[in-house]
């Protein structure tokens, strides 16, 4: 529940992972609204492009190839290597900006 964009230092993500702002079942619906409602089964249509948008955007690959996801691990493997990248960034230093503005005394 984080991301490069914000900050995270180690992103790691399970192969069943779901990588979008919102669900395939919501997304399909808005996105291809005109296509289900103009289909003769709307509900098979529905569920048809849930499975393509999930397919295409909804899963953490297409995520990893853009460089959002620093890698896909398997559940087993996840103590591993969240103790790893622990211990990678055990010493990490920040070097923040200086105040500009004191506290004053009200």
């Amino acid at each position: 529940m984080n991301s490069k964009h914000i900050g995270a230092d180690m992103n790691f993500a399970w192969p069943s992972a779901e990588i979008a702002v919102m669900g395939a079942k919501g997304a399909a619906e808005i996105i291809f609204k005109k296509e289900i409602k103009s289909a003769e089964n709307p509900e098979e249509k529905w569920k048809e492009k849930e499975a393509e948008y999930a397919a295409l955007f909804a899963n953490p690959y297409s995520a990893a190839q853009r460089g959002f996801i620093d890698e896909i691990i398997l559940p087993k493997d996840t103590r591993r290597k969240l103790i790893k990248a622990f211990a990678m960034l055990q010493n990490k230093k920040v070097e923040r900006p200086k105040r500009k503005h004191g506290n004053i005394p009200l």
